[in-house]
């Protein structure tokens, strides 16, 4: 499974998954050269990468996501999370995802978490 981390996804969270568990495959917009790219082609990229969208963005982001779809297009993934949920417990959801569940079931499914 294959993540993408937004700009204003927590860099706490992106650090702690890569220290539990170094193998997982998660880029940052910044990574990949997509810094202050607009929501809906950085969601067209996660797409055509199969990556699973990682943000904290609970008003922009679904909408555009749920446009996409509206029109036709599909997304990878996206995992939407509360500002307020702790560093722990999102590394731990995130690994769950990661671990317990395949690609193909996140394909145009936009999640809340905490679980």
């Amino acid at each position: 499974m294959k993540f993408l981390a937004d700009e204003n996804f927590e860099s706490a969270i992106f650090r702690g998954l890569l220290r539990r568990q170094p193998e997982l495959d998660i880029v940052r917009v910044q990574d990949v050269g997509l810094a202050e790219t607009d929501d809906q082609v950085i969601l067209a990229w996660a797409a055509q990468e199969g990556r699973i969208l990682l943000t904290h963005d609970r008003k922009t982001m679904p909408r555009d996501a749920y446009e996409l779809m509206a029109q036709g297009q599909s997304i990878a993934g996206m995992i939407v999370m509360k500002h307020t949920i702790p560093v722990g417990r999102a590394i731990d959801d995130i690994l769950l995802i990661a671990n317990y569940t395949t690609a193909d079931e996140w394909i145009d499914q936009v999640q809340y978490l905490p679980l």
